[in-house]
């Protein structure tokens, strides 16, 4: 257990200075049980300049910042990234939260996992959806019924950063977007055995990841689902996932869950916001040894994995053509 009561709070440093690692700063800074010592990023300017916004101190790199003496670090960087960042922290035995993809590729998140379970770190991965109150309603509507059909869908925009158009920098729309909606499948249906995926030939100007992509999964426990993804839009259209067992059909968004079962329809709306700081909520709570405070839901870094590896598996039966079995 950290002590955060004498020591002036869990001791934070952030690698990464971009959009989500300011979120993720946002959040951490108004917490009075943490303290944020700094921030490191390639660009220089970048993190100083986040690290103003939230009273830390920049870093010049890594090492740098694990000098500071760390109690946890919130590693916030592209795809392309993610490997090294997370092996060095976990043999500094520094806890790690991870924001989502876990990289590229499967090998290197594996390296991480070997890496982390050796250094016996704690962990969390910013699957922030399974911290939404409207997730754990549809667990509980879902308790004891057999899910029949899920459909995941992530109908959006090329997101306006230079590497995710470049399938060498953002592993593609499956990995980098659509792994969240796999995760809620996986969460709310169980395991994925088998998918099958095809996608166009028409990548968006100025790069090379595909810019539709249908799939087709089967379940463990006998439920099949579809997944479909497009980023050829101009606005975010649709992210969520529908599931359907007996006389209940379930849809669940990062904004809302709508239920129509027997009795007729009902909806609740949520605020996104709130899920993504419950997640960091729950790793604080997590690795100072505290109950949770919140509604915030811990997924550790080998559960992640396990959608990481069926994302990976549907951008590789892209490329074969043929069906990818997980798990043999």
């Amino acid at each position: 257990m950290i002590d955060t009561e004498s020591g002036g709070g869990l001791r934070v440093g952030i690698v990464g200075a971009g959009g989500v690692a300011r979120r993720h700063a946002g959040t951490l800074a108004v917490m009075p049980d943490v303290a944020l010592v700094g921030v490191t990023d390639p660009d220089a300017e970048r993190a100083e300049d986040l690290a103003g916004a939230v009273g830390a101190t920049p870093a010049r790199d890594l090492d740098a910042l694990l000098a500071r003496g760390l109690d946890a670090v919130w590693v916030c960087v592209p795809p392309f990234a993610h490997g090294e960042v997370e092996e060095r922290v976990a043999a500094a035995g520094v806890a790690l939260f991870v924001e989502k993809p876990l990289g590229l590729d499967v090998a290197a998140a594996e390296r991480v996992a070997a890496a982390v379970a050796t250094a016996g770190v704690p962990t969390s991965v910013g699957h922030h959806w399974r911290s939404s109150t409207a997730v754990a309603r549809a667990r509980g509507l879902l308790a004891g019924r057999t899910v029949r059909l899920v459909s995941a869908t992530w109908l959006d925009k090329v997101p306006p950063v230079p590497w995710w158009a470049r399938r060498g920098s953002s592993g593609g729309q499956v990995v980098e977007q659509a792994v969240h909606v796999l995760d809620l499948a996986r969460l709310l249906a169980g395991e994925v055995t088998a998918v099958h995926a095809v996608a166009d030939d028409a990548p968006p100007d100025g790069g090379d990841v595909d810019s539709a992509t249908a799939g087709t999964l089967r379940f463990a426990g006998g439920a099949v689902g579809t997944l479909a993804a497009t980023c050829r839009l101009g606005w975010k259209h649709r992210a969520g996932v529908e599931l359907y067992a007996d006389d209940l059909a379930l849809t669940v968004t990062e904004e809302q869950l709508a239920v129509r079962d027997g009795e007729g329809s009902w909806s609740v709306e949520v605020d996104p916001a709130e899920a993504r700081t419950a997640a960091d909520r729950a790793f604080v709570d997590h690795v100072t040894g505290r109950e949770p405070s919140g509604s915030g839901v811990l997924v550790d870094y080998a559960e992640a994995l396990r959608t990481h590896r069926l994302a990976c598996a549907l951008s590789e039966s892209v490329a074969s053509g043929a069906p990818v079995v997980l798990g043999a």
